[in-house]
């Protein structure tokens, strides 16, 4: 989702697009999915390849993780860009994990599990599909071929279902988090279509220096539904 943004960063900045824990070609541990773990791994990889001070960009789950590095280490976070999904206990934020649309979240363990294996492009299309506002506008068909066939593979499903297994923990940290707002610049994308204007109200509960869009007409899907609009920000933001 990230290949029409990371060129146009690339001239300008080093760009590192890693999978996280559980996802791609990164590992499936049995435990650590809650999102300060994740974190802790992008840091520890950004540390490796010898960067101190880096910008953060994370859509959905990766926002949570975006969020998640800046409050852990905010002296080595100089901005963050977060993108359409919700941060967990902030705010009103049972609103959102408690829709009866966004069953999902609560989704994982050994029926689930059986009941998604062989069907996962099925599953999958739920979200592509539901969660857009065209889904003709949504993830191409290439795209969802790839992701399909990557989480038909032993243990991915389990993984995938371990980020939001890891919700109830994310609360306990980010309810942690919320207590000390950043100074971080943030700029936050949502879908007119999905969050609205709920990320954007949530970030400035945890963050004194906030910009917020709503893209309109887009879905959750903001990279491929309107990317026009979001790539211009984002390097915009980041530059």
């Amino acid at each position: 989702m990230w290949a029409p943004l990371m060129p146009r960063l690339a001239t300008s900045h080093t760009v590192i697009g890693p999978d996280l824990r559980g996802a791609g070609g990164s590992a499936r541990p049995p435990r650590g999915y809650d999102k300060k773990t994740l974190a802790q791994d992008i840091r520890g990889l950004v540390r490796h390849l010898g960067h101190e001070r880096v910008q953060v960009v994370g859509h959905d789950i990766g926002l949570m993780v975006a969020y998640a590095y800046a409050a852990q280490y905010p002296a080595e976070v100089s901005k963050a860009v977060l993108m359409d999904a919700f941060l967990p206990r902030v705010g009103q934020w049972k609103d959102v994990w408690l829709l009866r649309d966004l069953c999902h979240f609560h989704f994982y363990g050994p029926t689930p599990l059986a009941l998604v294996k062989g069907r996962e492009r099925v599953y999958f299309e739920h979200f592509w599909n539901d969660f857009a506002a065209d889904k003709a506008k949504s993830v191409p068909e290439a795209d969802r071929r790839i992701y399909a066939t990557a989480y038909a593979r032993a243990d991915r499903m389990r993984a995938g279902f371990e980020y939001f297994k890891a919700f109830e923990q994310d609360a306990k940290d980010f309810a942690a988090f919320a207590a000390t707002r950043l100074d971080t610049p943030f700029l936050v994308l949502t879908g007119e279509k999905a969050s609205g204007t709920f990320l954007i109200e949530q970030a400035r509960m945890v963050a004194t220096n906030v910009s917020g869009t709503v893209v309109k007409g887009s879905g959750h899907w903001l990279m491929e539904e309107a990317t026009d609009q979001v790539v211009p920000a984002i390097v915009a933001f980041l530059d």
